[in-house]
């Protein structure tokens, strides 16, 4: 029976095929090495078709590119300039080999990897497309499954039903059920010293609780109605990292309610200072409860309403030293949350354009370990936005301009105040775990600046390692690394390893609060980078098997009353299901390599009624055994037979329907940078 005809509004092309495919008129995934040529055995030899026409403008656009060696604007002061003097021009191979060393840098032969991430349009609650821009986790996440499926076949990695769905939560509006009296004035104190631990090391508001907490109840003036607001949206907060008790619930969507409408009570005509919290608050609370585009847009209100106060300026001279103070850390906070986020949708941030300005103010001296931490994350902010601007604006991400970003990441780590690198000695409970959660957070936001910088050169790097891994090529063969590509891969997977073994240290300390909005999103990212890595690697190493299973139990943890967290938690159990099956696959062929002259022939658990054929290269793998298979990949299937149970979160259950594939000839997953997914 032929393959069923496909429509055109189906159809999916690569933008470039490689050149065996082109002679062949094959449909080529648009991979190097593409899908037929590791089939073929072919891998090494796969490269992108050059047409003729565009031979001339390469010719041109490599003629106009200046050199690296003979550019004499370049210096050795760019390795030591201000964190946010930005580049403006490439280092030469020298100060390369500085940073990668020399028979690393020296042996270079391409100095740029081409992105594989494209960016996505996901759909949200309403069905509408939103964009997710080519630096997100979840466009790596896509590549994960491209190259899964390339490899071991169809999974339910690779075929998940809502890869096409941005998930989030609804909203509740619902707040005629809840007494505010039952919340007494300790219940509020202890809500926002929680809504401290949370958001240390992120946000500084300089507000005074008990004056916040002393404000009249029935605010009559918009100036007591923006701090009530506040004060409304810092106990939400709090409340929404207390465990999912409905009681809490309650209390939680009440105070979050009644603070968002008197955020919007008239408040919008006049930006102020108070406003620009409340949308920081706001935002900060849709992290937590899976909301991310209500998040981004208000981080957004926040931009243009500080924008308008003119905090992203220099006030030296105008006003007092506690106004500048005061006005500079709540731009430092806003700063970090808007670029934190946009980065992790891959999406432009608001204060981007603003970004950096020479203020003396930000270099005053922190006065209490909260500010000290947003000013260090706020520098890291700064570099980050320089890392998205330099490397993922461009079709390829340059080793030179890696190894400057880079420096400057090593300069910041060197000068880290101590107390941001030691666990607090406080003896007060609360106190400790906020000093510890903020130099957590510190901690996760430089390992995820590093994750972003490197993370193109580990997917070049890893390419060629599965293709040679797949083809049975030798070190020696053709299908070589480049060695600039890899030791910046290895830093991006070591940063990783280094993100999950502090935030695993910190959960097994019990010090991890049941919402930990932002943290989510770095656990995702980590997971990703290492479960990659252990999908393309033929060695089994502990430390990465040991950091990976520390980003399920965080997970596990914050999934339970986290739809985003849980989530990610089934992507990435479905990601170790994928790489426990490649691993099987490769001991199976190292076996058959080893016993050729031999056969088992009896086993307890295995019949032996029909003999081992050895798989045709091209055939694809029975994904029904994974899935009834159950175990400690999917808790949630019996072993031992009985009915499929397919895993819940917030009470609704996962949709597994339309998982076995009957035609895997057409899929479109094995298209680089498809928006159908």
């Amino acid at each position: 029976m032929g393959r069923p005809k496909v429509l055109p509004a189906n159809r999916l092309r690569a933008n470039t095929a490689c050149t065996a495919c082109r002679s062949s008129k094959k449909r080529c995934s648009g991979s190097f090495p593409c899908t037929n040529c590791i089939h073929k055995g072919r891998g090494r030899l796969c490269i992108p078709f050059k047409s003729i026409s565009d031979s001339p403008a390469r010719t041109r656009s490599s003629a106009t590119r200046p050199s690296i060696e003979n550019n004499a604007e370049w210096n050795d002061n760019a390795l030591t300039a201000d964190p946010q003097t930005p580049i403006v021009s490439p280092p030469n191979h020298s100060a390369v080999e500085t940073q990668l060393g020399p028979e690393q840098g020296a042996g270079s032969r391409s100095p740029e990897a081409t992105h594989r991430t494209h960016p996505r349009m996901l759909r949200n609650l309403q069905g509408e497309r939103v964009y997710v821009g080519k630096a997100a986790s979840l466009s790596f996440l896509q590549l994960l499954r491209e190259t899964v499926t390339q490899h071991i076949g169809p999974s339910q990695f690779s075929h998940n039903l809502r890869s096409e769905d941005m998930l989030e939560n609804e909203a509740h509006h619902d707040i005629s059920n809840f007494d505010e009296d039952s919340c007494t004035l300790d219940d509020k104190h202890r809500y926002i010293q929680v809504f401290y631990a949370v958001t240390s090391g992120f946000i500084y508001l300089g507000c005074n609780t008990e004056s916040l907490l002393s404000d009249t109840p029935n605010p009559k003036t918009d100036r007591e109605n923006i701090r009530a607001a506040i004060r409304d949206l810092m106990i939400a907060i709090g409340a929404q990292s207390f465990p999912n008790e409905p009681e809490t619930v309650q209390l939680e969507q009440f105070f979050f309610t009644r603070g968002q409408r008197r955020a919007f009570s008239n408040l919008l005509e006049d930006p102020s200072m108070d406003s620009i919290r409340a949308f920081l608050l706001l935002s900060f609370y849709m992290f937590g409860a899976c909301r991310r585009n209500a998040a981004f847009m208000y981080l957004g209100v926040a931009a243009r309403s500080a924008a308008a106060l003119g905090l992203h300026t220099d006030s030296s001279g105008v006003l007092s030293s506690d106004e500048r103070e005061e006005r500079s850390r709540l731009w430092m906070s806003l700063c970090v949350i808007d670029l934190l986020a946009s980065s992790i949708l891959g999406r432009p941030a608001a204060t981007a354009a603003l970004l950096p300005e020479n203020r003396s103010e930000l270099c005053s001296m922190p006065k209490t370990a909260s500010e000290l931490g947003v000013v260090a994350s706020y520098q890291l902010s700064l570099i980050l936005a320089e890392i998205i601007s330099k490397l993922y604006s461009e079709k390829a991400a340059s080793t030179d301009t890696a190894a400057v970003l880079l420096e400057k990441l090593n300069r910041w780590s060197e000068q880290l105040p101590g107390s941001l690198r030691s666990p607090s000695e406080s003896e007060d409970p609360g106190i400790r775990q906020e000093r510890v959660l903020g130099n957590m957070h510190v901690a996760c936001f430089y390992h995820f600046a590093v994750i972003l910088v490197t993370r193109p050169f580990l997917i070049s790097t890893l390419s060629v390692r599965l293709a040679r891994i797949h083809q049975n090529i030798s070190t020696n063969g053709d299908a070589r690394e480049d060695p600039a590509h890899s030791r910046l891969a290895a830093a991006c997977i070591d940063s990783a390893v280094y993100m999950l073994q502090t935030c695993l240290e910190v959960h097994q300390s019990g010090l991890l609060h049941r919402n930990m909005g932002i943290l989510k999103a770095f656990v995702f990212a980590a997971a990703l980078v290492l479960g990659f890595s252990m999908f393309c690697h033929r060695d089994i190493d502990s430390e990465i098997d040991n950091a990976f299973s520390g980003a399920l139990a965080i997970l596990r943890m914050l999934a339970h009353q986290s739809a985003q967290a849980a989530h990610y938690l089934e992507i990435l159990t479905m990601l170790e299901a994928a790489v426990m099956e490649q691993r099987q696959r490769q001991a199976d062929q190292a076996r058959q390599r080893r016993s050729r002259y031999v056969n088992r022939i009896f086993s307890l658990h295995e019949s032996p009624a029909t003999p081992h054929i050895e798989r045709d290269e091209d055939s694809r793998t029975d994904t029904s055994s994974v899935l009834n298979a159950g175990g400690p990949f999917y808790p949630w299937i019996p072993q031992a037979g009985g009915p499929v149970t397919p895993p819940t979160i917030d009470g609704t259950f996962l949709d597994w329907e339309g998982m076995e594939l009957p035609l895997w000839d057409s899929f479109p997953f094995t298209e680089p940078g498809s928006f159908v997914l």
